[in-house]
């Protein structure tokens, strides 16, 4: 798991957000919702929380961009 490799917790979902991530670089929040199965607005919050963390960031624009995980 990404988060044990930093000591951080890192919860099942947002596990689930960063596997989807390396996966597809590209994806949308609303692609995550989906395939995680929690509300947009939850994507967002477990997204910032990453960021947050250190394990997560945005190249580019929210639209064209795609997501790194740094970790």
């Amino acid at each position: 798991k990404v988060g044990e490799k930093v000591g951080e917790k890192v919860t099942e979902n947002q596990n689930k957000i960063i596997q989807f991530i390396l996966k597809n670089p590209e994806i949308s929040a609303k692609e995550l919702s989906s395939l995680v199965s929690i509300s947009s607005r939850r994507i967002e919050e477990n997204i910032s929380k990453l960021k947050k963390k250190g394990l997560l960031k945005r190249i580019g624009p929210a639209k064209g961009g795609y997501w790194e995980v740094t970790k």
